[in-house]
């Protein structure tokens, strides 16, 4: 016998019914996998998020003004917490579950989590992924952008622009009350399109009031819906494409860094959304 999906929408005792809520419960009833009520955003704490998306951009401003050979990852790390406090917000990053640093830096075949080192100095030809996320009262946001050191391989290059249009085109994918498997399998299919694969073990997330929410937005093709898609849900989009296999391991020295395992390269961009009634609004442009 199938087992049916979890009811997490449910109307608290005094509360009136909303026309989303009418909405949703309809999903809900038809065995669709629905969000917690919880995790649709009001107004306001959609505004903090947004306020903290602006010091997370400022951020990655601030490293696409800075960054060149020659530069060692702790300075990108340097950098952003610097700017980070200074704007009167907190890295949330640092020391999260033991993580030591500000910033996620991962240059070339390190997928994500590479931890800022000042012995690794960016060469001419590295391409670098920058993940900065940022708390501001309280508020999270996450997002994350490739850099090119100088001139890089045409091979390179176009890992890296496939990972954008592999980005934007999972924005398209998710649509107000579509599901959350749509945006896995348009990006799959572009990504191999074009003969690269798609990291499994690693996904986007719900992000606004803490750091990793429900739902996990998986980049491939899951081959299911997944979540609904619900107006006031704040996610990332964030999919990691590989140059060769999807497969990855974590480095056992420091048990963060993420490493392809075949050792080719991989890219990835990231930006946190707020779901609208007409689609996907950015709040980390």
């Amino acid at each position: 016998m199938a087992k049916k999906n979890k009811k997490n929408w449910y109307i608290p005792v005094g509360q009136s019914i909303t026309e989303l809520d009418k909405k949703v419960l309809a999903f809900q009833d038809c065995g669709v996998l629905v969000p917690p009520r919880t995790l649709i955003k009001t107004p306001e704490q959609i505004e903090g998020i947004r306020r903290s998306g602006v010091v997370n951009t400022g951020v990655l401003d601030l490293v696409a003004s800075e960054i060149r050979a020659g530069m060692s990852t702790a300075e990108i790390d340097r950098l952003v917490y610097e700017y980070t406090m200074d704007h009167g917000a907190i890295p949330a990053p640092l020391n999260y579950e033991g993580f030591p640093k500000s910033v996620c830096t991962s240059v070339n075949e390190v997928v994500c989590h590479g931890i800022p080192s000042e012995d690794e100095i960016l060469e001419e030809g590295d391409i670098i992924n920058v993940d900065v996320s940022t708390i501001l009262d309280g508020y999270y946001s996450d997002a994350s952008r490739m850099f090119v050191i100088g001139e890089t391989t045409p091979e390179k290059q176009r890992l890296v622009d496939v990972a954008r249009e592999c980005l934007e085109i999972g924005m398209k994918a998710a649509q107000p009350w579509g599901f959350v498997g749509d945006i896995g399998k348009a990006i799959a299919k572009h990504a191999h399109k074009n003969g690269f694969s798609v990291v499994r073990d690693m996904c986007g997330h719900g992000v606004g009031l803490e750091f990793h929410e429900e739902p996990e937005v998986d980049h491939y093709d899951t081959r299911r819906r997944g979540m609904l898609l619900v107006p006031g849900m704040t996610f990332t989009i964030e999919p990691m494409i590989n140059m060769g296999t999807w497969e990855v391991f974590v480095d056992e020295e420091d048990d963060w860094t993420v490493v392809t395992e075949d050792e080719l390269p991989s890219a990835q961009w990231e930006h946190t959304f707020v779901m609208t009634e007409h689609g996907l609004e950015i709040l980390t442009h």
